[in-house]
């Protein structure tokens, strides 16, 4: 199809046929030592705005700067109802997926069956929409939001005279354990089920292409092959970018201070550039040997050590305190869930506004990255299972390393405040990218943990741009998931320097602003999505029934 199929009428949504060929709009070729297979529009839309993009934040920093933190206080002060509103209901359209009839469709049609176990599958939800952040603020969280942010007014256990008040850490401990899993919890993953299940449906069970424009063919019909088809797509691009950008900055940066900490490394913005570039590199490497050499073997790695750090600080720290602490910050988020979900009549602005906002904003730009990986996975599952199991089980994977590290990290500040290295990085100094350090500054073999620190932080960073560019590449090349590498690799070294030009233009508050940016528009996609999920369901069940 090409644009002139702009006239055409949508179809019904149980008749989703199409003369469409995955990559006949494509170009391809030889450059050089180089091949090339690339969507002729999308392509070259996003590579072009990308790079423009990385020249004017390295030209004019001070004015990005300024830009970046305008954008932060636009979508934090003034949308942060809106972000709120819609991540809710993205909860609620899962949940009515569980209990109306549309739970029992089958992904891949009703004599599909699961390609994976549930455990291997189960694994795969873990390690999908994970990474860097459990590295990054599993210690930073639960301490900040029981002693600073103050989720829902719990008062701090230091007072303003900033003494310590035993009968205040209880709760504190709690909230503040629960305004972190409410971010890494449920919220988080409706966004990923809807995109998930977009994918999957209209890829399994209505053979379009594995395109994120195939969920608006209910909509569009032909014309999704068109310009409202690369637009949805050069969206989903810079979502995926920026969202990455964000979490390879945030790696760069607790891999210097872990340095810094170790080996008395400067802690800088050169040298966090250079991490990213050294780390691109390796990332580089691991996209040429290709999906089972590279990625694959280093997912099996950093998923042996991860479970090794995680066992550590459990034994070699308090361990019935952090499963106790785990257990009530469990029980207060389920007590709390609706409170801590409320987007009108709080108080709690420091929390709400500077902290959940931007993790749903993060959540949605994250979507066509760990959505597609997700559908690639869920072949077989019945849409009930798939919603149930995508909630909860990473849910609750995540609850138990936030609740042990964060218990081990409060428990670790209240015993000693005044010796405390978490105090002192996450309260009084604010260096949140130190605060893992602090933590296992109390525990035994702490240059040897530290060092397992770091090096988890910058296997999670090169297993996020390796398979990030596999989505990018697979995007641009209009749906092919077998694109020469090459392009891989342009978009493994694109996704680098988007992260080193936000540090440079702005640090944290640009990798923020990045985020929101590009989370605005694709958060419209996404409910589009919902309605096109609807559509489809409505046209499994009437071939289930007929």
């Amino acid at each position: 199809m090409n644009d002139s199929s702009d006239s055409e009428s949508p179809p019904m949504a149980d008749d989703m046929q199409t003369d469409y060929v995955v990559g006949q709009d494509n170009i391809s070729g030889n450059l050089g030592p180089f091949g090339f297979d690339i969507h002729n529009r999308v392509f070259v839309v996003s590579a072009v705005a990308s790079i423009i993009f990385i020249l004017l934040t390295l030209l004019f920093p001070d004015r990005a700067s300024n830009t970046f933190q305008a954008i932060v206080a636009f979508s934090t002060g003034t949308l942060d109802w809106y972000f709120m509103i819609i991540v809710d209901f993205f909860i609620l359209f899962s949940l009515a997926l569980v209990v109306l009839p549309h739970g029992s469709v089958r992904l891949g049609g009703p004599d599909a069956r699961p390609e994976h176990s549930y455990l291997s599958w189960f694994a795969m939800l873990f390690t999908a929409g994970i990474g860097i952040g459990l590295l990054f603020f599993g210690v930073l969280e639960p301490v900040y939001h029981a002693n600073v942010s103050l989720p829902l007014g719990v008062a701090s256990p230091f007072g303003a005279d900033g003494e310590l008040n035993p009968d205040a850490i209880a709760d504190a401990s709690a909230l503040g354990l629960a305004g972190t899993y409410l971010h890494w919890g449920i919220h988080g993953w409706a966004v990923y089920v809807v995109m998930a299940l977009a994918l999957g449906i209209f890829t399994y069970n209505k053979g379009l292409p594995f395109s994120i424009r195939s969920a608006f063919f209910p909509i569009l019909g032909e014309r999704v092959w068109g310009w409202w088809g690369h637009v949805i797509d050069i969206l989903a691009v810079f979502s995926t970018l920026f969202g990455l950008a964000t979490s390879l900055g945030l790696g760069a940066q607790q891999a210097n201070a872990g340095m810094n900490f170790v080996f008395g490394l400067e802690v800088s913005t050169f040298t966090q550039v250079i991490v990213i570039i050294l780390v691109t590199a390796v990332a580089l490497v691991s996209v040429w040997r290709g999906l089972e050499g590279g990625l694959k073997k280093l997912s099996e790695i950093n998923m042996i050590l991860a479970v090794l750090f995680f066992f550590f600080v459990l034994f070699a720290g308090p361990t019935l305190v952090a499963l106790s602490g785990f257990w009530s910050g469990l029980a207060t988020y389920v007590t709390d869930f609706l409170p801590l979900s409320a987007p009108f009549g709080r108080d709690d602005d420091a929390y709400r506004q500077s902290w959940t906002i931007f993790y749903w904003a993060w959540w949605i730009s994250w979507a066509p990255f760990v959505g597609m990986f997700i559908a690639r996975v869920s072949r077989g599952r019945t849409v009930r299972e798939f919603v149930l199991c995508v909630l909860l089980v990473p849910s609750l994977f995540i609850f138990i390393w936030m609740g042990v590290f964060g218990s081990t990290a409060l428990d670790q500040l209240y015993a000693n405040p005044a010796a405390s290295l978490v105090k002192e990085y996450v309260i009084d100094s604010y260096r949140p990218e130190l605060s893992l350090f602090g933590m296992l500054n109390e525990l035994p073999l702490t240059g040897l943990m530290s060092t397992l620190g770091i090096i988890l932080a910058l296997i999670f960073f090169v297993t996020s741009s390796d398979s990030g560019s596999l989505v990018i590449d697979t995007i641009t090349a209009g749906g092919k998931i077998d694109a020469p590498r090459p392009q891989r690799m342009f978009w493994a070294i694109v996704e680098g320097l988007i992260a080193i030009v936000l540090l440079i233009g702005g640090g944290l508050s640009a990798l923020q602003a990045g985020v929101t940016a590009t989370a605005i528009p694709f958060s419209l996609v996404l409910l589009v999505m919902c309605y096109s999920i609807i559509k489809a369901l409505n046209g499994e069940l009437r071939h289930l029934r007929s």
